[in-house]
């Protein structure tokens, strides 16, 4: 038996494929797996959170209070000691040593009254040790100036009568402080003028190339290694740099990146040391209107949480904030961002709506330009 197909008119052969086209559309776009999006939507982040192991955090007047911003600090009252630390000879310093005899008349070293000898630049050799005419070499390195003036004392007893000695360093590789990383001007500063603070040093070095919550400040003794925020040593925990240490300056890792629907995506960096989300969100070019949907705000957070066995475990927070309630601002300049948040906006529907109608319409488009021909 034949079996005629009738032809099927072009209007009706353009409906078919619009359906067809939604159709699949909805069964792909149920499976997620073709539209793009920069993320979850708001009923995937919100449903199932016992099942994804974090919790879910509408913000509100009456939930907000222990993610809030703390005060801002007054000044502290606090200057830094201004104790001169004692310094000790190292080697590669230069001293001036003057060496003077009480004898007017045949006295090996000139008498104090004219001034008496000078040995001007004597570097300390890789030993530690200088080399004076009539002294010998003595090992002078880790005596302090006047332990040094003793040694060189006691060596040129016997060849001069009462010698007075005084020694003065001129190059203090043991008193200097090395300044380095992110400053305008690094290098090792001499701390002959007067002992050196942090901000001290800091300042000689051109400051930092980073604004100062962003600056963290390591300091180096040799026995010690401390961290610094530069924003804290000017609010008043600035302190004294001890002889032969290292500054070094480096930018802090306090960043956040934003996600979804926002004008400029990816990382950025806190905008303070105590930052608002409104302030974070500003920082990120704030909500797209073509797409966002205020309504999804989410801040994705992983903190430490002390678990019933005493074992540190990460604990995932998801924050939520509706922006479309116009008291959602005042919360938003409550809320504090922390280092390593996630800012997600979702799209809006209409949007997501969008992308699903948009190939639709451009198949129809193209049906009736190709029924032109």
């Amino acid at each position: 038996m034949l079996v005629n197909f009738l032809p099927i008119p072009m209007p009706h052969r353009r409906l078919r494929l619009a359906i067809f086209c939604t159709v699949l559309s909805f069964s792909l776009s149920g499976c997620g797996s073709i539209l793009s999006g920069a993320g979850p939507s708001i009923n995937a982040i919100t449903a199932n959170t016992e099942e994804q192991n974090y919790t879910v955090i509408d913000l509100s007047a009456q939930t907000i209070v222990p993610f809030m911003r703390a005060p801002e600090r007054d000044p502290m009252h606090y200057v830094a000691a201004t104790s001169v630390p004692e310094v000790r000879l190292v080697p590669g310093d230069v001293v001036r040593i003057m060496v003077a005899d009480s004898n007017q008349e045949g006295a090996v070293f000139a008498p104090l009254s004219s001034g008496g000898t000078i040995f001007e630049s004597v570097r300390l050799d890789s030993d530690g040790q200088v080399s004076l005419p009539y002294v010998g070499r003595k090992k002078i390195a880790g005596l302090t100036l006047t332990e040094t003036e003793d040694v060189i004392k006691k060596s040129v007893k016997g060849v001069t009568s009462d010698a007075q000695v005084h020694v003065e360093l001129t190059g203090d590789l043991s008193g200097s402080v090395l300044v380095a990383g992110a400053v305008k001007s690094p290098g090792r500063f001499s701390a002959l003028e007067g002992p050196l603070t942090l901000l001290d040093a800091i300042n000689r070095a051109g400051g930092p190339v980073t604004e100062p919550h962003l600056t963290q400040v390591i300091l180096r003794t040799g026995e010690s290694a401390e961290t610094f925020s530069y924003e804290d040593l000017l609010n008043g925990r600035n302190q004294m740099v001890p002889p032969h240490s290292e500054i070094v300056l480096e930018k802090a890792r306090k960043r956040f990146v934003a996600m979804g629907a926002v004008t400029e995506p990816g990382h950025h960096d806190l905008p303070s040391s105590n930052p608002s989300l409104l302030e974070v969100l500003g920082v990120a070019g704030g909500l797209k209107e073509s797409s966002a949907d205020a309504s999804g705000v989410f801040i994705f957070r992983l903190s430490p949480s002390i678990a019933s066995q005493g074992e540190t475990v990460p604990k995932a927070e998801v924050f939520r904030l509706n922006m479309k309630n116009p008291a959602a601002i005042f919360l938003a300049r409550q809320f504090l961002v922390e280092p390593e948040d996630a800012i997600y906006v979702t799209n809006a529907a209409v949007y997501e709506w969008q992308k699903i109608i948009s190939p639709i319409v451009q198949v129809l488009v193209l049906g009736r330009a190709i029924d032109r021909f």
